[in-house]
């Protein structure tokens, strides 16, 4: 064993070597990375563990001595992590940070991260697209297919390896407060054929895909940040609902499937997670679906997991379960702790353990890190935030417009003319600039524009102030923008909000747009104009305000049903095919 360990650690030095060795032809000769096999031989229990935890890396600068860095610096150098799950940061900092990691590392690290609306999601200055229920507006593979190809792009730009995307749930509940626009919509089929496209788009440009929440995590009530959702339903409904589009993100070469924090008793036979459920994820993800990829946990750190279970218990039940690769545990010593103890007692088996490990190494070896692991800081702007990206995605959110009714015609009243109108704002603290573009585009173009921004903490003060400004304009627009939020537990207007939009309706024309969820329509019923625009990305309020001003179509048409008493069904939508994009001025006589 220390013989093959030696060996593993000179294969190493040699390939990260600086120098080449020269052959007789005079090119550089690249040295022959390492088995699998020889390097599961040189790894220890503890040291094959490790190489399946992934705790999470804040992406925001820090210096080389700063205590946050000196604990991920830790993880590398003496818990030996196989690999990194980042969050926000800007590109250099991300790429930077990574690669001085990847330096100390023994084994390349596997980067992920969770970009399912494009790079943009996790890194500054990447593309963001609209959220992916977009695309469910478009109903266009292509769409997705882009998404995916651009976050690949832009993500192995500053050292991301795999995509915690596509969102392969169905949201066939409305009240599901945490998966929402993030899905494609409800549909199996129409959702299956763009998660295939977008792990197309991945796979194609050298990014892991994930299909997540794992048997499905769109019908339910409950956010499993918090506690743990149930399902009732059965294996019937899995099936020919839920499971269809997993299936067919596997059928399109998927790599990774991330299990949910979920309970399905009727499928499960216990009141536990999928997540720690043998029965979900080798009997049904492995067994019945043949999926031979790497199995990834949602993060561990969550409530529905680690309240009940403890860091350590949470990771070993999840691996004895089937995962792979256990995401964020509360504390990753603990993790590496308690699932070496399992396996020293023979509650897991070295044999299940050196399956799961060589899936990981596996992976590394397809992505090239045994050869490449750090990137190029000097190519990060060239391909970064580039124009062909963030023009496909204004493109996206302009053909995503939804217009679900204008029945006293408000809107086609404002696209006709240009209009004094009071803007009033609202979202949550994370997004301090909702409207700012709505209001910016349509005052450029000619229209006198009054804005006033409300917030979950504003009081009667506040929406007297509101009031004021309704009273002065003629034409009012209501602008959201309510998105699912971890921990927040629900997704809705605030009652006063929808009060006001009910009132201002009453006695004036109104167009209510949301810039998030399609659902709430059902907070104020009456409302006489209702557009979704579906993300709060500046690409969709520039689109919102082109369709207020006449120079856009909208053809969009929605992927979900509005329940009742508003009651519209998939595939509704009005579509108001012309453009009154003013004509280019006449040229200038040449004397």
């Amino acid at each position: 064993m220390m013989r093959a360990h030696k060996l593993l650690v000179v294969a190493l030095a040699v390939g990260c070597a600086g120098g080449q060795a020269v052959g007789r032809s005079g090119r550089p000769v690249l040295p022959m990375p390492p088995s699998i096999d020889s390097m599961l031989a040189g790894l220890s229990v503890r040291q094959k563990v490790a190489q399946l935890v992934m705790p999470r890396l804040p992406g925001s600068y820090s210096a080389l001595d700063d205590s946050a860095f000196l604990v991920a610096q830790r993880w590398v150098d003496s818990l030996e992590v196989g690999g990194i799950i980042i969050f926000a940061g800007s590109p250099f900092d991300i790429a930077a940070k990574l690669n001085v990691l990847q330096r100390r590392s023994r084994l390349p690290l596997l980067v992920s991260a969770d970009l399912e609306w494009g790079a943009g999601m996790r890194v500054v200055g990447a593309t963001t697209f609209p959220q992916i229920m977009a695309v469910g507006a478009t109903g266009d593979p292509r769409d997705a297919y882009t998404i995916g190809e651009a976050a690949a792009v832009e993500g192995r730009a500053v050292g991301i390896h795999v995509n915690f995307a596509p969102d392969a749930d169905l949201n066939n509940n409305p009240l599901n407060p945490i998966i929402n626009t993030r899905s494609f919509g409800e549909d199996p089929r129409a959702v299956s054929k763009l998660v295939q496209a977008y792990v197309r788009g991945l796979r194609d440009h050298g990014m892991l895909a994930t299909l997540k929440h794992f048997p499905g995590h769109g019908d339910t009530q409950a956010d499993s940040h918090i506690g743990l959702p149930v399902i009732t339903a059965g294996y019937a409904q899995l099936d020919t609902q839920e499971l269809v589009p997993f299936r067919a993100g596997i059928d399109a070469g998927a790599d990774v499937v991330m299990s949910a924090h979920i309970a399905f008793p009727a499928v499960t036979g216990d009141s536990g997670p999928a997540t720690l459920s043998a029965a979900a994820l080798t009997g049904l993800l492995r067994d019945s679906l043949r999926f031979h990829g790497v199995v990834v946990t949602d993060a561990l750190d969550m409530g529905a997991i680690v309240t009940k279970y403890g860091s350590g218990e949470a990771t070993v039940r999840a691996f004895l379960a089937g995962a792979d690769l256990l995401l964020i545990p509360a504390d990753p010593d603990s993790a590496v702790n308690a699932m070496t103890a399992a396996v020293a007692s023979g509650r897991a088996s070295r044999e299940r353990l050196d399956a799961s490990v060589r899936r990981v190494l596996e992976i590394k070896r397809r992505l090239g890190l045994l050869e490449h692991r750090t990137v190029p800081l000097d190519s990060i702007m060239r391909v970064v935030g580039a124009k062909r990206y963030q023009d496909a995605a204004n493109d996206l959110a302009v053909r995503a417009l939804t217009l679900v009714r204008d029945t006293a015609g408000t809107l086609r009243a404002l696209r006709a003319k240009r209009s004094r109108l009071a803007l009033i704002a609202y979202s949550d603290e994370g997004n301090a600039t909702v409207g700012f573009t709505l209001a910016d585009v349509l005052r450029r173009n000619g229209d006198t524009v009054d804005y006033f921004r409300l917030w979950p903490m504003s009081g009667p003060a506040s929406y007297d102030s509101a009031r004021s400004v309704l009273a002065r304009a003629p034409t009012v627009v209501f602008a959201s923008n309510v998105k699912p939020i971890s921990s927040r537990g629900n997704i809705a207007l605030p009652d006063s909000l929808a009060r006001l939009i009910t009132a201002t309706d009453s006695g004036k024309p109104t167009v209510m747009i949301t810039f998030g969820s399609p659902y709430l329509l059902n907070q104020a019923p009456t409302v006489k104009t209702y557009l979704l625009a579906w993300s709060g990305a500046r690409a969709c309020e520039r689109a919102a305000a082109r369709a207020l001003l006449g120079y856009s179509p909208i053809s969009g048409h929605l992927p979900i049903r509005l329940p009742p008493p508003s009651a519209y069904g998939v595939g509704f939508g009005i579509v108001i095919p012309d453009s009154t994009v003013p004509p280019l001025p006449p040229p200038v006589a040449q004397p």
